[in-house]
């Protein structure tokens, strides 16, 4: 049995969105609540459990629990909602299941609090391909800036932030680090991964000059952020004590479901689930950091398979050249071609027909041959990320009417899609893009909508706070307009449950609210 000891002082955090920690003074509690921060020692034993005599990896995250859960309103709240909407745990622990032990496991090695662990559940529900208004992204919400700062990589091939097992590395440093930023307290840096370390810094300085507490309840902070630490800690107590409050959790394995297997070069990913005996959907749901048909040439070469199917799909791979492991095509090169309508028409990039074809600039000639990746399976093209449509179903949506729109400088497909009144996904299928794309002034994007759409003044893009009680239905039903739009406008899934104080986003008529 390892024993080690942690200095502790005191804070936590809530809902999608930034990314930092907070210092949390923790002891094993001796109740299920702790009535106040002020009665934890400065100083805890974090004794792990001893993992091998533990068969559900749930059983393992209750007995490695260390944070008091003290006796705050918001806490109670959360609590409540929890026990009261018990399908929401229940659907979320089975999502869970793939990744759970991978992220236990890498808590443990580093010596965190095993209550980490469950912070996906509130920043994503553990949908790796989740995406925030606030353009967060992945399992655990990431937003660009803090992605690249940690060290996840983000191209037109790859984005890190859906990769569960780059991603996880990634939080944990972060956490690392707000940790230390704020004086080895982890309700302090649990706060600063959801607002920021300088917020939680600012407001402790501020109670300091005012000669006021400085523990994180007593802490002017953004009202998201005070509501996400106390979420956390309730969602701790309610697991601890499932069985009690009759939430059933989906068992888990505690050993590895998964295995990162080194590839050493680009593959098609049909070709991949073909090796490993998958169906490419299957594979695709393990690897969502992938954003189309093949891994990224430049790396990184890894691929998340089942345990079960790793061995099977390693020794299928060894036996498979690296120039065999993408499918190419010889393409004739057409009088008005450009490499860049090249790349679009074959759903690649420039710089991936170049490096094909030993070039050094972007110039071709009519009669001339290129070789081009190309997918082994047209008929999985577009459907291995969320952010990517089949060209077939993008083409089919041309029964309303269509424009074309020029970008201009300053432009994002954020602001266009806005403008035109259509979702940021309906945008990027249309014009074969990501969502991280770089748009460029002058390029001509197509836009499909009704024409009442397109011409109506009465668009709004309006937000709603949820309120209790609320459902999908209710929300929908005041608003005119669909479940599915709720759904595809916030990037949430059917079997998510909503909270009160959520914000959701809505494109509404209001000559209709007003009929």
């Amino acid at each position: 049995m390892r024993v080690s000891l942690y200095v502790v002082v005191g804070g936590f955090a809530l809902l999608t969105g930034c990314q930092t920690l907070d210092n949390h003074q923790v002891t094993k509690p001796e109740a299920q609540t702790v009535t106040t921060e002020n009665t934890v020692p400065q100083y805890y034993l974090a004794t792990e459990p001893e993992s091998a005599q533990v068969t559900d990896v749930w059983e393992r995250i209750r007995q490695g629990m260390q944070l008091p859960v003290p006796d705050k309103k918001l806490v109670n709240y959360y609590r409540d909602w929890y026990i009261n909407n018990p399908k929401h745990l229940e659907v979320i622990s089975e999502r869970a299941a793939p990744y759970m032990y991978l992220i236990v496991e890498e808590l443990e090695k580093r010596h965190l609090p095993i209550e980490i662990a469950l912070l996906p559940i509130i920043e994503s529900a553990f949908d790796p391909s989740a995406s925030s208004a606030s353009a967060a992204s992945g399992l655990w919400q990431f937003t660009t800036p803090m992605a690249s700062h940690f060290g996840l990589e983000m191209n037109w091939w790859y984005d890190g932030r859906r990769d569960v097992p780059a991603s996880t590395t990634a939080a944990l440093d972060m956490l690392e680090y707000l940790y230390n930023k704020t004086n080895n307290n982890w309700l302090y840096a649990i706060a600063a991964y959801n607002t920021g370390e300088s917020k939680v810094l600012n407001a402790i300085k501020r109670n300091e000059d005012k000669g006021l507490k400085t523990d994180f309840w007593s802490l002017d902070l953004p009202k998201e952020t005070k509501r996400y630490v106390p979420q956390l800690l309730a969602l701790a107590e309610v697991i601890k004590h499932a069985d009690e409050y009759g939430i059933t959790l989906a068992p888990i394995n505690n050993s590895p479901s998964i295995e990162v297997v080194d590839i050493d070069s680009q593959i098609d990913l049909a070709m991949a689930a073909g090796l490993a005996n998958m169906t490419t959907t299957e594979l695709a749901k393990l690897n969502p950091g992938y954003n189309r048909w093949a891994t990224s040439p430049l790396g990184p070469h890894t691929l998340v398979l089942p345990i079960d199917k790793s061995e099977e799909f390693k020794k299928a791979l060894a036996e498979t050249e690296s120039e065999a492991r993408v499918s190419w095509l010889r393409y004739t090169i057409k009088s008005g071609d450009s490499i860049g309508s090249i790349a679009q028409k074959h759903h690649t990039t420039v710089n991936a027909i170049r490096a094909a074809n030993g070039m050094k600039s972007n110039n071709i000639v009519a009669g001339r041959h290129l070789i081009i990746p190309v997918s082994a399976d047209d008929k999985q093209l577009y459907a291995l990320s969320t952010s990517q449509k089949l060209p077939k179903k993008a083409a089919g949506a041309t029964s309303g009417n269509k424009l074309t729109y020029q970008v201009k400088s300053g432009d994002s497909l954020w602001q266009i899609a806005q403008a035109h009144n259509v979702s940021v996904k309906q945008l990027t299928a249309w014009n074969h893009l990501s969502k991280d794309s770089k748009l460029q002034t002058g390029q001509k994007l197509t836009i499909v909508a009704p024409q009442e759409k397109l011409d109506s003044e009465h668009i709004r893009t309006v937000s709603y706070k949820v309120k209790s009680g609320d459902s999908l239905a209710q929300i929908a039903s005041k608003f005119k307009v669909t479940v599915a739009e709720l759904l595809e406008w916030n990037s949430l899934t059917p079997s998510q449950y909503i909270l009160p104080g959520q914000v959701l986003k809505l494109v509404v008529d209001e000559s209709n609210l007003n009929a």
